[in-house]
């Protein structure tokens, strides 16, 4: 059973956690809505799953976010009550480290198993699913923003496009009319008219490229100004829409599940096995880093140790990461270095605490000659 003094910790410490989460939440939410638009506006992906997008990627992000998450809650909530004087209330009152302790890793077992969960998990899934639609939305002309018995501005093209009909996926077209204007070399500029009785939507084999191919129908060329027009029939006429844009930071091992990435010898994918299962440890160490770390007197600035902890989350961070590039190039064969790391942070953590629960040694009194002792 929960003491008393443990709810109060849980009840105090999750409000501060689950704030930060919602902060930091909405931060990564706005950059990935800025990259989402991005790449909508690059015609990597109709703006038609563009929401969707958004909310896989932001629940991709909770992976690097949660342990940040839970080591700022957790600094904030306890720094509160220092500079309140409730610690040093109940220390006077003799609650030693284990009353802290107990309701900080309740809640840490939270936190590392929500991270795993999310890591090894809900965060390849994410990415899965958000690749998916993007996909299956590239290969429909109604994600593309055509629609049935209206005319279309031609996505990508300075033209518009007439369909009578579309199929239930978007990829079978019915009569189709299209009519585009480009510039001619050293001359006027040209419309170009094309009629089809059926159309069919096609990606590239890499799929960077979207194409409708029309059949049936006839093509027009006409020069504005000039009477010099040109007619053909054809049997089959391809042109472009927009092309999918590829995404500069798009890693294959990132999509990947982690029981595959586990299974393989390939550096990249063992480098990106390396990182999800270091989240969930990462997490733990940060948490018992915030216990000594969110010490402070009342007089003592209000963010002055979380500027302190802010840092120390960059180094740490950093040199996690700085492993996995290591592993990922082929210079280490195992996580051996990263939990190394865990464990040396770890131990600096549970040393820190240790001095600031360890009791004062008492300072021999010095007798100056010629007074009483």
């Amino acid at each position: 059973m929960l003491s008393i003094l443990d709810r109060y910790f849980l009840r105090e410490l999750a409000q501060t956690v689950t704030a930060t989460v919602v902060v930091l939440l909405v931060v990564v939410a706005g950059s990935a809505f800025a990259k989402v638009l991005e790449q909508v506006a690059n015609g990597s992906f109709p703006a038609s799953v563009m929401f969707q997008v958004l909310g896989l990627r932001t629940l991709d992000g909770l992976t690097n976010m949660l342990p940040l998450a839970g080591f700022v809650g957790v600094l904030l909530g306890l720094g509160r009550m220092y500079r309140e004087s409730e610690m040093h209330v109940l220390s006077s009152s003799g609650m030693g480290p284990r009353g802290l302790l107990r309701p900080v890793l309740l809640l840490g077992a939270l936190l590392v198993a929500l991270t795993a969960l999310v890591s090894l998990w809900l965060g390849p899934w994410a990415v899965r699913t958000s690749d998916a639609l993007v996909a299956e939305a590239n290969r429909s002309v109604i994600a593309a923003g055509l629609d049935a018995g209206r005319f279309t501005e031609l996505p990508g093209k300075g033209g518009i496009i007439f369909v009578d009909s579309l199929s239930r996926d978007g990829s079978k077209l019915g009569r189709t009319f299209v009519a585009t204007q480009s510039e001619g070399k050293n001359g006027p500029p040209h419309l170009k008219v094309v009629s089809a009785t059926s159309g069919e939507l096609y990606q590239e084999s890499n799929g960077e490229g979207r194409f409708i191919a029309f059949k049936d129908g006839w093509q027009y060329d006409i020069p504005l100004g000039a009477n010099n027009w040109r007619q053909m029939q054809y049997r089959r006429n391809d042109t472009s829409l927009s092309s999918v844009q590829a995404d500069d930071d798009d890693d294959p091992a990132h999509s990947k599940s982690s029981w595959a990435l586990f299974r393989s010898d390939d550096p990249t994918d063992r480098a990106e096995f390396a990182w999800r299962a270091n989240a969930p440890p990462l997490t733990f160490v940060l948490l018992l880093l915030a216990l000594p770390l969110s010490r402070q007197s009342p007089r003592e600035p209000k963010y002055g140790r979380l500027l302190l902890a802010v840092v120390t989350f960059y180094l740490y961070y950093t040199l996690l990461a700085l492993g996995r590039a290591q592993i990922g190039k082929g210079h280490w064969h195992g996580e051996a270095p990263l939990w190394a790391l865990h464990a040396l942070v770890l131990a600096l953590a549970l040393w820190m605490l240790w001095k600031q629960y360890a009791p004062r040694k008492l300072r021999k009194r010095r007798v100056l000659p010629g007074l009483p002792a």
